[in-house]
């Protein structure tokens, strides 16, 4: 049995490997768009504080 039989995954490998394609990207992106939302609040909290000031 080839590699390609195995990368395969009988016939159903668009569905195995798109499934897999998306589980990584949204791990990639998830805590990349948290620390992007976090930087966001830290900044509005500073701008208030400053205001407040």
């Amino acid at each position: 049995m080839s590699i390609w039989d195995k990368l395969d995954m009988g016939k159903y490998a668009l569905y195995v490997w798109g499934s897999f394609g998306m589980t990584a990207l949204c791990m990639i992106l998830e805590p990349l768009l948290l620390n992007k939302r976090a930087k966001q609040i830290r900044r509005q909290i500073a701008r208030r504080n400053r205001l407040e000031d």
